[in-house]
């Protein structure tokens, strides 16, 4: 009998890209009180059909992106076409790349942060 070694490549496990394109290394949530509500997971598409309604905060562990999708989901023609609206937010991502030739998983982080109140006023 002969015997053929075979060598395959090392297979080194990658991060996830957001559509395949856009890497979260580098996204960052620079302010201290938003770290805890943004979640930023790692994930190839916005559709993890997961169940972040059904226990108080637990929206919190749903990453931004798909909280986005989510959000684009209500009246309308596109209502409850999850496929459509992770569509609108590709071409979207696209536009915003282009513009400013930076990640658009942290301009979205940036204008999630820009969003929120600063201070109490009366």
């Amino acid at each position: 009998f002969l015997y053929f070694i075979v060598r395959l490549p090392s297979m080194s496990v990658k991060q996830p890209k957001l559509f395949n394109k856009w890497s979260f290394d580098g996204v960052n949530v620079s302010d201290v009180s938003l770290q805890d509500y943004i979640s930023i997971k790692p994930q190839f598409i916005p559709h993890s059909a997961g169940r972040f309604q059904k226990k108080r905060f637990r929206k919190l562990k749903c990453p931004a992106v798909e909280r986005l999708v989510n959000g684009l989901m209500f009246k309308g023609r596109s209502n409850g076409r999850k496929l459509l609206a992770g569509r609108i937010v590709k071409h979207t991502f696209e536009i915003v790349h282009l513009l400013t030739d930076r990640n658009p998983i942290q301009v979205l982080v940036d204008a999630i942060e820009n969003t929120g109140p600063r201070e109490d006023s009366t």
